[in-house]
């Protein structure tokens, strides 16, 4: 979960200001609400989160300490590829989350041959990170989607009409399991090269080399 911590300061002699701060992780909020309040000057802090949602910071703890022991603070990139002469389609996706303290990752990918069009591949790849939240047991959180796909990313924020019906009914595929998960997505377009681990598996299910792992990421 992201946001931005509301506060309201008063100086020594009763002078009041209020003030936000820049988007970040709640664990981080956490720690400056924290140190802010053993100054002894805060009137009120409340962390606002992406949905305009208004903690306290006892609330926020309590809401970090139940989900610890689940998977949050989800990242998912996606990729997929066509390949034009054999009509092979290639799904890629890297799901990084954490639970009790620590990151893992796990990486997936799978071969199709019912699509028609790098662009349906690319909806594929992303409803194919869906499942695997679901198999994860992802829920009622929000979750960053990362994709090199101009037309998926941008059609699923709404800044591209969704006119092919089969790219439409990808979409609203892809919104009504977000739906039954209870996800709040958040779409990032980066480039193919910062997209690779992703792109890579997609290559690989292309070459009919099957990948699935989850691992745990050891601290550097």
């Amino acid at each position: 979960m992201k946001g931005r911590l509301e506060i309201t300061y008063k100086t020594k002699k009763g002078t009041e200001t209020m003030f936000s701060s820049e988007d970040m992780s709640v664990e981080k909020a956490i720690l400056i609400a924290q140190d802010l309040e053993k100054t002894g000057r805060l009137k009120n802090i409340l962390f606002v989160d992406n949905n305009e949602s208004s903690w306290s910071v006892k609330d926020i703890k309590k809401y970090i300490k139940e989900i610890d022991t689940e998977p949050h603070n989800v990242v998912v990139y996606f990729d997929g590829g066509f390949d034009i002469e054999t009509r092979v389609s290639g799904l890629g996706c890297v799901i990084y989350y954490e639970k009790n303290g620590k990151t893992f990752r796990i990486r997936k990918n799978a071969q199709v041959k019912e699509l028609d069009t790098n662009n349906e591949a690319e909806y594929a790849a992303l409803h194919l990170a869906l499942k695997e939240l679901e198999i994860l047991g992802v829920h009622h959180l929000p979750v960053d989607f990362v994709g090199d796909s101009q037309v998926v990313i941008n059609q699923l924020i709404g800044e591209w009409p969704c006119v092919e019906e089969v790219l439409n009914e990808w979409a609203n595929r892809v919104e009504s399991r977000l739906a039954t998960l209870g996800v709040t997505p958040s779409y990032h377009l980066i480039s193919r090269k910062k997209n690779r681990e992703a792109d890579q598996l997609a290559s690989q299910a292309l070459k009919n080399i099957e990948i699935t792992s989850d691992a745990e990421l050891k601290q550097e």
